[in-house]
């Protein structure tokens, strides 16, 4: 390909996203078709193999026992699939705008240039270079941790132990969720030296990589209090906004599940702690489940629900509408009530644009997950609690399941499929298409207000 049919295919950075996502899953789909793939030595189907495939690039659902229906062959294929969707494609395709602004006319070079001095990213080939190092740092510390525990505390055989410990490390930070075990990790859940660090490892990732180097920034300083003054406001909305649903979620869960005898009731009360915070964590997007979600009340269904829409913080591995998207309407609702003019944040001016922005995207989010749930009851008989976990599950890529995936025919498979699909690519596609289409006007016409509520 010449440099002008290159140029002309990076002018375009989303449709790059979008076209390499459709590929790897593709691929990734067509090698879990082969017989070497499944543990059963035949050939697995079609639609499984294609949802498996999205699913892992996603960081989504799973129709099969990942443990016990793929050969180590297939889970290599899954794993690699979950590391490039964590990393390779969502980060490498979202900075390519940033690596081609050059070539792009002046407004959008502008544009990315001013995103990459708020977000203090600047240099392009330093971020690629910082997002590799600190996947490679948090996923081999994670392992190697997990690593010891499997092998010294459960009795794991090293090589065993050493597999295991890089698999759930591999899908902790890029919040997939996939585990080699049939009850994911309901088996670890009065195991604080595996639900600790995996539970770090999906924070970690679930933050976002600008987020994680400005951190890192002030810390390899020595001065990291002093730094923090100084953090975007990206980076402290992140921050505070995922510590606020960690904490309030975790109580959520505790004060509802305290009790229930098919989730936390039996369990001693630092583990009832300890998987309550655990599911606040995972819950948004990361898909590790410590208790049997199929048991869970209604009402804590619906609350893991709105933790799995929101998701996680933004270029990261995560997935949902984002929490700097939740926090900018959280604020402006409050300062709608206080009847402020502007929306004010921490000491800033929220731009009306990003207001929108983040409306768009909230509502067209609440639109794709109704749509699905309404199609799969239309479909399905399955009860309206269920299947809107499982369309917002998909949404969201998170992975959790009241297990009536498998059960749902072939059109309601394909459409968690094309959510899962939306739901990775939808957010960042769309506020970045919103950003780069802001454009002056010369004229405005008359106001004239309609009633309201």
């Amino acid at each position: 390909m010449d440099r002008m049919r290159w140029a002309a295919l990076l002018a375009h950075p989303a449709r790059v996203l979008v076209g390499a996502f459709v590929v790897v899953i593709a691929l990734g789909a067509g090698l879990l078709v082969l017989p070497v793939s499944a543990e059963s030595g035949r050939a697995t189907s079609a639609l499984t193999a294609l949802f498996t495939a999205t699913g892992a690039m996603s960081g989504g659902l799973s129709i099969v026992d990942t443990g016990r229906h793929w050969s180590v062959f297939g889970e290599v294929v899954v794993l690699g699939m979950i590391q490039l969707g964590g990393f390779g494609i969502m980060t490498l395709a979202s900075l390519l705008g940033l690596l081609v602004s050059g070539r792009l006319r002046l407004g959008l070079q502008l544009t990315a240039q001013a995103e990459t001095q708020s977000l203090g990213i600047g240099d392009v080939r330093k971020v690629l270079r910082g997002v590799a190092v600190i996947t490679a740092a948090v996923e081999i510390t994670i392992g190697v941790w997990l690593t010891l525990r499997f092998h010294f505390g459960r009795g794991q055989p090293l090589g065993e132990a050493v597999y295991h410990g890089l698999f759930h490390a591999v899908s902790a930070f890029n919040n997939a969720g996939f585990g080699l075990r049939s009850d994911n990790l309901v088996g670890h859940a009065t195991d604080v030296w595996v639900m600790l660090p995996i539970a770090l490892a999906c924070f970690l990732g679930s933050i976002g990589f600008p987020v994680l180097l400005e951190v890192l920034r002030g810390a390899r300083s020595g001065a990291l209090l002093q730094s923090a003054r100084r953090w975007s406001l990206h980076t402290r909305l992140t921050l505070l906004t995922t510590a606020v649903l960690i904490v309030a979620g975790g109580a959520f869960t505790l004060l509802l599940e305290w009790g229930n005898p098919g989730t936390l009731g039996p369990l001693s009360w630092p583990d009832k702690l300890t998987n309550g915070v655990f599911n606040a964590v995972t819950a948004r997007t990361a898909g590790f489940n410590s208790v049997d979600v199929g048991e869970m009340r209604p009402a804590t269904l619906l609350g893991t629900t709105v933790l799995m829409f929101i998701g996680g913080g933004s270029a990261s591995t995560a997935g949902g509408i984002k929490v700097t998207t939740f926090a900018v309407l959280a604020a402006a609702i409050l300062a709608e009530a206080r009847g402020d003019i502007a929306v004010e944040v921490m000491g800033r001016r929220i731009a009306p644009s990003v207001l929108r922005q983040a409306l768009t995207v909230a509502l067209l989010g609440v639109g794709a997950v109704m749509l699905a749930t309404i199609v799969l009851l239309t479909i399905s008989d399955e009860p309206l609690g269920a299947v809107l976990f499982e369309a917002t599950s998909a949404f969201g890529t998170c992975g959790l399941s009241t297990g009536i995936t498998g059960g749902l025919p072939a059109a309601g498979q394909l459409i968690l499929i094309a959510l899962m699909f939306l739901g990775r690519l939808g957010p960042i596609t769309l506020a970045s298409a919103l950003a780069l289409r802001v454009r002056g006007r010369r004229y405005q016409l008359p106001e004239e207000r309609p009633v309201i509520g």
